[in-house]
């Protein structure tokens, strides 16, 4: 890592909202790269908020922020979104189209949102711009004129570049540059920052202060697959088996302190321990399996999960004369999750996995994982309308790669 000072610090650093480095640390990894200003207060606007990925982001990085506008047209998403973050309904619009935001003229530090994408979605119709959720683009665009974010992180589906041979991408960034803001975009794909999810979206982030210097977050190694995800699984690799817990909570064998649990002070360690038993050990309560900073519950998966014959034999077709499709289930790397999942499309289009000999979809607490939330997140809302919800939002370990990397508390006061 090759470190550049920053000039010398004036009474700006004092108003750090105020004050933007024109040069950052040059860092390979963003994870390690700290916050400068660890306990500022980041204003945060949202657009087509959604289940607010990011204000996942934000908890999970556990920074000051506070909600100063959020919005959706959909009431089982303001649903959801009331049941998770402590809003009322004078920070809510329910229709951007309608929303003045003049009101919130510098008293927002960040914008975050993606216009709806089936306009441009390979798997919608795209109509792209002449599609009127395609217009919706340009109120986005109205906000951002009407609040000037410091910041603006805009997100849509990966088509959105090669709609109408590039002509609707060179509208968007046409509008964009037109805000005066420092532009900056690239396809991103969620497997590349920590999540086993084939995803690419196309993300744009605006800079009002065109000294900021920026580049995306770098890839990182992904180090769990999809089945790390799931409410049953369990990495038996790191479980004793009945046998193993008889021998290691032997009386005999405590008593001659060959082993332990859950001690204070760990033993000897042998270099043989994971064949001979003997070491040290941990007994998990309530079934919890804790993966770097967050935990995910083993649960039986319920009935309803697992397909019946029927529908079995439907998703695992091959396709049909003029369709063919994959027929894999059990992926390391999910397969994009959709809005229109609760459908259950042929295997080669969803997630499917098996347990216990038996093919099931995956549960909207696993689609809600896959897509960055935790499983302190509240579902308030039918199954359907999850699968929906989650299929729609933005991934949130990805905003956090983002505001990682640009240090998001520069931003803030």
């Amino acid at each position: 890592m090759t470190a550049v000072l920053n000039p010398t610090p004036t009474l700006l650093d004092v108003f750090h909202n105020q004050y933007y480095p024109h040069v950052q640390v040059a860092c390979e990894d963003w994870r390690s790269i700290p916050f400068q200003y660890p306990h500022s207060c980041i204003r945060i606007g949202t657009l087509f908020s959604g289940i607010g990925a990011i204000e996942q982001a934000f908890k999970r990085l556990n920074l000051n922020h506070s909600i100063v506008f959020a919005g959706d047209i959909d009431q089982h998403v303001k649903k959801s979104y009331f049941a998770n973050y402590g809003v009322n309904e004078a920070t809510w619009h329910n229709d951007i189209t309608c929303f003045d935001a003049t009101e919130h003229k510098n008293d927002v530090d960040l914008v975050v949102g993606g216009s709806p994408c089936q306009a441009f979605s390979m798997v919608g119709k795209r109509l792209g711009l002449e599609d009127t959720r395609g217009t919706l683009f340009y109120d986005f665009a109205r906000i951002i004129s009407e609040t000037e974010p410091k910041v603006f992180i805009y997100e849509n589906v990966k088509g959105l570049l090669n709609h109408d041979a590039g002509n609707t991408w060179r509208v968007v960034q046409d509008v964009f540059n037109q805000l005066g803001y420092k532009l900056h975009s690239k396809v991103l794909n969620s497997k590349d920052y920590g999540i086993p999810q084939h995803r690419e979206r196309i993300i744009v982030v605006g800079f009002k202060d065109h000294s900021v210097n920026f580049e995306f977050p770098k890839p990182i190694p992904l180090e769990h697959s999809m089945q790390d995800f799931l409410e049953d699984f369990t990495d038996s690799k790191y479980y004793l088996g009945e046998k193993g817990i008889k021998f290691v909570t032997s009386t005999k064998n405590r008593r001659k302190r060959y082993t332990q649990i859950n001690g204070d002070i760990a033993l000897c360690q042998k270099a043989n321990q994971q064949f001979n038993w003997h070491g040290d050990f941990v007994f998990e309560h309530e079934d919890e399996i804790e993966f770097d900073t967050f935990v995910f519950d083993i649960n039986e998966v319920e009935e309803k999960y697992y397909l019946s014959e029927k529908v079995r034999n439907y998703v695992l077709a091959g396709g049909t004369k003029n369709f063919k499709t994959s027929t894999k289930t059990d992926l390391e790397i999910a397969r994009p999750l959709l809005q229109t999942m609760h459908k259950m499309h042929r295997a080669g289009v969803d997630n499917y996995v098996t347990h216990k000999g038996r093919i099931r979809k995956l549960t909207p607490r696993e689609c809600l994982r896959l897509m960055g939330f935790r499983d302190d997140f509240d579902i308030a809302v039918s199954d359907t309308q999850m699968y929906r919800q989650a299929g729609n939002s933005i991934v949130v370990d990805v905003l956090i790669a983002l505001l990682k990397q640009m240090d998001i508390s520069k931003f803030g006061r």
